[in-house]
């Protein structure tokens, strides 16, 4: 355990210094940016670790794996994001953990997480996630143009706090393989968001390869997993 510590502690380092590294290049100030921990397939343990590191964001895909350990954490102070698509018939068990829900992108969700979060007496922030790519359906998200529409739901329901936006770099379409003009179109659509709602300030983009661009086009929270915790086999 104690060579696991060490080992998380590096890869943070070197992570956190890559954050302020770009910040700098960016002229931004270095506590604009948020890192979130992806702890995706990773155990309690290094949940564990991580907290006592100085980590206070993470991140988890997939509530069979998820809901387990943050009841396994639930007394670590440690805000919760959900990053994958999310099913309907998960939205229950996901709100009873989940601070932020990143992956909003479409009016039933919208409506069943509404539903839960009042159910619980808990609000839960949201990000639309925004699609850039060219039918890339298995991967979720709304299109740029539905955005303003979804958006105005999610801060009408009960519930839901409207927290910004989130995407994932594109594989297909007008901005495969140009993460940083994908970044500056987010940007682009948050500056459009902010005029309606001002308060939903927050641009989660960029993970392990391409935290650098994400920073440089302005992101606020970059979601890093593997850069920290290394390759690891699926739990399970």
């Amino acid at each position: 355990m104690t060579d696991r510590k060490g080992e998380l502690a590096a890869n943070l380092a070197k992570v956190k210094q890559r954050i302020a590294d770009a910040c700098a290049a960016a002229g931004r100030e270095r506590d604009e940016v948020t890192l979130i921990v992806v702890t995706k397939t990773y155990p309690a343990s290094d949940v564990r670790l991580l907290s006592g590191l100085g980590v206070r964001h993470v991140a988890e895909n997939k509530d069979q794996d998820a809901a387990p350990k943050a009841a396994e954490c639930s007394e670590l102070p440690l805000s919760w994001h959900f990053v994958g698509q999310l099913q309907t018939n998960k939205v229950r068990s996901v709100v009873g953990y989940a601070d932020v829900v990143q992956s909003v992108d479409r009016a039933r969700l919208v409506t069943a997480l509404s539903k839960e979060a009042v159910r619980a007496g808990r609000e839960v922030g949201c990000l639309l996630q925004v699609a850039l790519d060219a039918g890339a359906e298995e991967r979720g998200g709304v299109a740029p143009g539905g955005v303003e529409e979804l958006a105005a739901l999610v801060a009408g329901s009960p519930g839901l706090r409207l927290d910004g936006l989130m995407t994932v770099a594109p594989l297909s379409g007008e901005y495969a393989g140009r993460r940083r003009e994908a970044f500056g179109r987010l940007m682009d659509l948050s500056t459009d968001l902010r005029r309606t709602h001002p308060a939903a300030n927050m641009v989660s983009a960029g993970m392990s390869a391409d935290l650098e661009e994400a920073v440089a086009a302005g992101a606020t929270h970059v979601r890093v997993g593997t850069a920290v915790l290394g390759v690891r086999a699926r739990l399970g």
